[in-house]
């Protein structure tokens, strides 16, 4: 599944690069293609995201990836507390 997930990210990565570049540098282009092509470079953006997220997510429950410094709750609170006047 994270092979999927990662292929995804590259596939989403090249197509948001690929229309984007098509977006912004359209000089004989009609204005119904450089919508299309935005749309697309937005759809890219918003897959490329959500995909690398999970794959970062997948890496630090997998073990492969060292696990983020947040702290819990009861500890944010606590230290909230202590700071405050």
């Amino acid at each position: 599944m994270m092979k999927l997930i990662a292929i995804i990210n590259v596939i989403a990565w090249s197509g948001f690069g690929a229309f984007g570049y098509l977006a912004l540098s359209a000089d004989g282009f009609s204005e119904p293609q450089m919508v299309t092509a935005a749309l697309l470079a937005a759809a890219g953006l918003f897959t490329g995201i959500i995909a690398y997220l999970r794959l970062a997510q997948a890496a630090e429950l997998s073990g492969y990836a060292q696990k983020s410094n947040q702290l819990s709750a009861a500890e944010r609170n606590r230290a909230q507390q202590q700071g405050s006047i």
